[in-house]
């Protein structure tokens, strides 16, 4: 049953109620003609949580091919907690509050599986998710931060003696930590979820380390000025590695340098500098244009080369940037955010199922280097055709290029982007439907190329609440009012500020040398292929 007016406290107000400077196009409203989209979003969500409520709950995530359920984030209902933020961005009251009573309940002690503890992982889906569900009830259910503040102080240990950077996984049921080498998006995807924490619980010792993290990564010599080195190992400090991408391992670090800024209003410049340097530094040497189709993508560096590949995780960086460059007011960023995210829908327009893939490649005019295989005559002859190849053809609910879409509406109003993700549900309904609920695709670009027998709670978390928003009231979870985590879940931000310039320059780069070490495997997934 839909209450909006129960839940949903503080969601009603406009952007321009706010001070400083704005994100989204002022007055935007959604045309008449899209408003049953929203409902579509929707119901997408009800039916796949009922499914999951059904077969799987109580566990992390349903099993929607075979109506069974995995355990992949420790046992603990990852899937409702999860959802919770967009249970209560859709108004579904009903189901909101008993999400809210299993919530309360999880045991935090210790894993329910024999895994260890992803503390990347833990904090944007749990922490997150428990965190935003409370400032999205306008703090009627208080046990939400009392549970978050259980998992956070358990994770507090990964942080050893004086070390700022954490390691990336712990043994909850001994309180150590999993000494080993981590990545930057591991230790710099915390802040933002560990600052609302602080907030809520008075206490700065969350927000303190996690802050300390991040300072640690951007003090860093760096490959390419303000683009940290994707591996980083905690008990030195120090980089490992030289690899350079805006995808997996690396990715929301970037993204929370410049949010974590406007969630918190700080005077500390070191985030917005070294975001702008991050963005400065990928436009002179990362941004590219294929041969076919002139369309752009950000390439990825191994220290040495140019590497011409993309990924799903990193179409995120097309939504980032347009979110940056309208709060640094530099319209150069803005542009090119929006040819980024034609180049990542490209990859949805392209394929037979209107869905992108996990991973691509491309051409343009300074090579075709990928550090992998050269491409086959069928992945050659897709390229002459879209101008990127195929290297991962999976899906697995990924929302990233929905996330991009939805910041380019919402900054642009070009209804454009409402017909794109419009054409998404349309490819959801049509491909995605299994047993009971929706799944993943072994081949975004065969139509009968079989479904992934799992349903990650990011499904509930970022893919459909990004879909309701897009059809949604733009005034209703404001990007004026309100920072999203890396999982789609929203914090309440303060009035922005007349000015997110930063120092005004650039971080000097300092001279890089390579340390060799192993750089662990990000945000793995049991149902795609092992990477080289």
């Amino acid at each position: 049953m839909r209450r909006d007016s129960c839940i949903l406290l503080l969601l009603g107000l406009s952007s321009s109620s706010w001070a400083g400077v704005t994100v989204q196009l002022p007055g935007l409203a959604v045309p008449a003609q899209y408003a049953s989209r929203r409902d579509d979003a929707e119901k997408l969500f009800t039916t796949s949580y009922a499914a999951y409520k059904e077969f799987a709950f109580g566990h992390d995530d349903l099993s929607p091919v075979s109506k069974g359920f995995s355990d992949g984030r420790n046992g603990w209902g990852a899937s409702i907690v999860d959802a919770l933020p967009t249970m209560a961005v859709m108004g579904l009251e009903d189901i909101f509050e008993e999400a809210v009573n299993f919530s309360s309940q999880i045991d935090f002690s210790k894993s329910q599986t024999s895994d260890t503890v992803s503390l990347f992982e833990t904090t944007i889906r749990y922490v997150g998710g428990l965190l935003s569900a409370y400032e999205l009830s306008d703090g009627k259910f208080p046990v939400l931060v009392t549970k978050a503040q259980e998992v956070a102080d358990k994770m507090a240990f990964a942080w050893v003696g004086n070390n700022d950077v954490p390691y990336g996984f712990m043994d909850f049921s001994t309180n150590t930590p999993q000494r080993s080498t981590s990545n930057i998006a591991e230790a710099g995807t915390l802040s933002l979820e560990w600052f609302t924490l602080s907030k809520h619980t008075n206490n700065a010792t969350y927000g303190n380390l996690t802050s300390r993290s991040v300072k640690r990564i951007a003090s860093l010599a760096s490959p390419l000025p303000g683009l940290a080195a994707q591996g980083i190992d905690p008990t030195t400090g120090n980089a490992v590695g030289s690899y350079v991408t805006w995808g997996g391992g690396s990715d929301s670090y970037f993204e929370y340098l410049v949010k974590y800024a406007r969630l918190t209003n700080t005077n500390d410049p070191v985030f917005i500098d070294t975001w702008k340097t991050a963005v400065d530094s990928s436009i002179k040497t990362l941004l590219k244009t294929s041969t076919v189709g002139n369309h752009t993508y950000l390439a990825d560096f191994d220290g040495t080369r140019i590497r011409h590949v993309g990924s799903h995780l990193a179409c995120f960086y097309a939504g980032n940037w347009l979110l940056g460059g309208k709060l640094l007011q530099n319209q150069t960023i803005i542009d090119i955010a929006l040819d980024l995210n034609e180049g990542c829908w490209n990859t949805y327009a392209s394929t037979a199922t209107g869905i992108g893939p996990e991973a691509f490649a491309f051409i343009s005019s300074d090579g075709s280097f990928t550090g992998g295989s050269t491409p086959s005559a069928a992945q050659t002859a897709f390229y002459n055709q879209h101008g990127y190849y195929i290297t991962s053809s999976a899906y697995i609910l990924r929302p990233e290029v929905l996330e991009s879409n939805f910041h380019a509406w919402r900054v642009t109003g070009d209804t454009k982007y409402l017909d794109r993700a419009a054409s998404a549900i349309d490819s959801f309904n049509k491909f995605l439907p299994a047993t009971v609920a929706f799944a993943g695709l072994n081949n975004v670009n065969s139509v009968n190329g079989g479904l992934i027998d799992d349903e990650e709670s990011f499904w509930f978390a970022e893919v459909l609440k990004y879909l309701y928003l897009t059809f949604d009231d733009p005034a209703h979870i404001s990007l004026d009012e309100w920072v999203f985590n890396t999982e789609c879940q929203p914090f309440k931000a303060p009035p922005a500020l007349d000015s997110y310039a930063g120092s005004g320059t650039l971080v000097k780069a300092k001279p890089f040398k390579v340390q060799s070490g192993v750089v662990p495997a990000f945000s793995p997934n049991a149902f795609l292929p092992a990477r080289k």
